[in-house]
């Protein structure tokens, strides 16, 4: 009995961090899975690792800089699109090529609708820019639609597999493994960004902007930045999605698309990195497994849209608030420091003098 109240005790103390302890579960997960279950359903979480890093684009976005975009699907879908075309065009399937024309086309794109709506001599409200990525990705879907060249409405399908050397990589084990190993370099990579005193200033500017412009920062900067390297992986994500499925299409670009990448954010809970990824396997293993009932083969998106709408009211922090606390979702750079930001800011202008 008093072991068991140790335990207790142990976990709800203050110290104890939750969100390491679901990383490593999940990372086991990850690893056994395709051990355990069909080459189907292996596919089927292969395509949700990809659209994990997707997921992860908008949480650095959203839940770390405060920037609202309805049009991480537009990197995405270039990306795809442009992989798309190399493949059908010039028979370029290797994967180190893919991999960089995925981030290149997506920091490209990204930068671009940076330029227009971060990096203007006002800076711009939260409203214009969620407003303007989505007109912007709604703008590409349209083009695509209607553009022959790159398959109209129809898409574009790839006929090869994606290879690494002469080894052809089938969708499968193969692949799931290939999306773990991206998917883990990325969620660390973003994990190094917000625990860096990078992710200090960003912690700043979600939680006042102004501040931080009254240091001496500048904000939209750090804004462009943090938005083009999440463009870059949305960028990623698309070219390995495009190879996965064989196929890229207007709706990979669109509204719809970009709306899940929101959901997935807000239902597993942004601003955690974790509950974004968790959020893709949460929405996505429940869309498959509603659209398999035969009762619900039409009612199924109803249904769906229910259950997030009933998360995302009655608990805004997502899927991780439940389990938990404001202080450990938002780190040590919770509550700002401003004797850090200020000793950070002089570092950087001694850097410049020197």
């Amino acid at each position: 009995m008093r072991k068991f109240f140790t335990n207790i005790d142990i976990i709800n103390n203050k110290n104890f961090k939750v969100i390491p302890l679901i990383e490593i579960l999940f990372l086991m997960f990850l690893i056994v899975i395709p051990l355990l279950v069909n080459d189907f359903l292996t596919i089927i979480f292969t395509r949700m690792l990809i659209l994990s890093i997707f997921a992860l684009s908008f949480d650095l976005c959203w839940g770390y800089a405060g920037i609202l975009t309805f049009g991480q699907s537009l990197f995405f879908g270039i990306a795809g699109y442009v992989t798309a075309l190399f493949a059908n065009k010039l028979g370029f399937v290797q994967l180190w090529g893919v991999f960089l024309i995925g981030i290149s086309i997506g920091f490209l794109s990204s930068f671009l609708v940076a330029w227009f709506l971060l990096l203007g001599k006002k800076t711009p409200q939260l409203i214009f820019i969620a407003l303007g990525t989505l007109t912007t990705a709604y703008a590409a879907e349209r083009l695509v639609s209607g553009w022959y060249w790159v398959g109209g409405g129809n898409g574009l399908s790839i006929f090869e597999f994606l290879k690494f050397g002469n080894y052809e990589l089938e969708p499968g084990v193969s692949f799931y493994y290939l999306a773990t190993f991206f998917l883990i370099v990325v969620y660390l990579l973003c994990k190094y960004l917000v625990k860096s005193q990078f992710g200090l200033v960003l912690a700043g500017i979600r939680q006042n902007e102004n501040r931080l412009s009254y240091l001496g920062y500048k904000v939209q900067i750090y804004k462009a930045i943090v938005f083009c390297f999440s463009g870059s992986l949305a960028g990623l994500a698309g070219a390995l999605y495009a190879h996965h499925e064989g196929f890229i299409g207007p709706g990979n670009m669109g509204i719809v698309a970009s709306t899940y990448a929101v959901l997935y954010g807000l239902f597993g809970g942004v601003g955690t990195l974790i509950g974004p990824v968790l959020g893709v396997f949460f929405i996505e293993g429940i869309k498959f497994k509603l659209s398999d009932i035969d009762a619900l083969k039409s009612y199924w998106p109803i249904l769906l849209g229910i259950i997030l709408l009933l998360v995302v009211v009655y608990k805004p922090s997502g899927l991780l608030g439940f389990i938990i606390n404001d202080k450990e979702r938002f780190g040590k750079f919770g509550v700002i420091n401003i004797k850090s930001l200020k000793k950070f800011k002089n570092k950087i202008t001694f850097k410049r003098l020197s």
